[in-house]
């Protein structure tokens, strides 16, 4: 196990009817706050616009709405909105919505400080220098970017996609209802399942020996994502189901899972080029990329592979041929995403395969990829060639 340091401070406000509480808890930290959300009339239909803006009242809490905040948020969105901060003198930023608005309100909240371009922190040319405090109210389960210290933002000049580390940008708050993710449409909901079944991915595979107890953390949230994605999609108004989801969401991306290892992302990095290019749903990239990746690298650490593949896909063992045991793995993992409606290929996805060049450049222009393997730009364009 390598040495860690754990630190996450995002207090998590759980169950149903917690959404009334957001009014006390942004009492704490100010009384004027940019509402930032979709503005696309889901929030406003399933009634948590009005529930939030009455319990804002009730505390005296000021509020400027920002909308129009689309999958995979744009730099120009988030320039906006620090504009807008800064002209309202505003003292906390709420986020209304899933992993893009939080991501979203996060860019914000960092730019707030700086007086350079916010994009110099995703392409490592400043340092954070400040956060606005904010806190969110989530209604998709899928990034975990209501506790996590990370934030994703798509340049709209090239679509290049980058993400940005920082502790400062923990949420001080997160209320998850599950009650609100009962109208979310299948696909979204399997996408945002697989989604948070790869964060774990992330970092489960890993050439870091005895670790033990985090594997098997990592372990039982995948056969928990694999028991009950399939209950959700059948019954949108599963509570148990939308609730396992939702905690999971968040304990696979909180960093927990992490602790003591050494982590991947190269499958992430290569998903965003999708999304960057192609505004695909994120989780949809992944599994596309994920099977691929897997095929491509799992001979780097065989013994780890076929573990997963024995613990989280039953596979029988095989300690003769742990390599067929790796591959079978892989194989109900693919098809488990197929049986929930995702794509497994580029050309499901209906993604073309003219510009595979150009987006295993863009992913490996600050260095190579990921640690399971050190993956540069013709390993890269091996993996798209696999996903077609």
């Amino acid at each position: 196990m390598e040495n860690f340091i754990y630190q996450n401070e995002t207090k998590i406000i759980f169950g149903k009817g917690t959404d009334a509480s957001v009014g006390a808890e942004i009492s704490k930290y100010g009384k004027k706050i940019l509402f930032h959300h979709y503005g696309d009339g889901i929030i406003e239909k399933i009634g948590l616009y009005d529930r939030v803006v009455q319990s804002l009242k009730e505390n005296g809490i000021e509020y400027v709405e920002l909308t129009g905040v689309t999958p995979n948020p744009r730099l120009s969105l988030v320039k906006e909105g620090i504009e807008i901060c800064r002209r309202e003198k505003v003292d906390f930023i709420l986020a209304v919505g899933g992993g893009s608005v939080i991501d979203s309100a996060k860019a914000i909240a960092v730019g707030y400080y700086y007086e350079g371009d916010v994009w110099d922190y995703f392409t490592g040319k400043a340092q954070i220098t400040g956060c606005l405090p904010l806190g969110a109210i989530l209604t998709i389960p899928a990034t975990g970017s209501e506790a996590s210290r990370t934030t994703v933002i798509t340049n709209d000049d090239g679509h290049i996609k980058r993400a940005l580390d920082g502790d400062e940008m923990r949420p001080r708050f997160s209320i998850l209802n599950p009650e609100v993710t009962y109208s979310l449409p299948k696909y979204q909901t399997a996408a945002g399942g697989v989604d948070i079944m790869s964060h774990v991915f992330e970092r489960y595979f890993t050439n870091v020996v005895d670790v033990d107890l985090t594997d098997r953390l990592c372990e039982g949230v995948m056969k928990a994502m694999i028991n009950i994605i399939p209950k959700a999609l059948e019954d949108p108004n599963d509570y148990i189901a939308r609730s396992e989801i939702m905690w999971a969401g968040t304990i696979a991306h909180n960093g927990l899972l992490g602790t003591g290892r050494i982590e991947d992302w190269a499958s992430h990095m290569i998903g965003h080029e999708i999304s960057a290019l192609y505004n695909m749903t994120h989780g949809a990239t992944l599994t596309i990329i994920f099977p691929a990746w897997m095929k491509y690298v799992y001979k780097e650490n065989v013994n780890r592979f076929a573990q997963y593949a024995v613990r989280v896909w039953n596979v029988e063992q095989d300690f003769e041929n742990p390599e067929r045991v790796a591959l079978e793995g892989i194989r109900r993992m693919t098809e488990f995403f197929k049986q929930v409606g995702l794509p497994v290929t580029l050309t499901e996805g209906g993604i073309p395969d003219d510009r595979i060049e150009e987006m295993a450049e863009k992913c490996t222009s600050r260095g190579p990829l990921g640690n399971v393997k050190k993956l540069y730009k013709e390993d890269v364009i091996e993996i798209f060639k696999l996903a077609k």
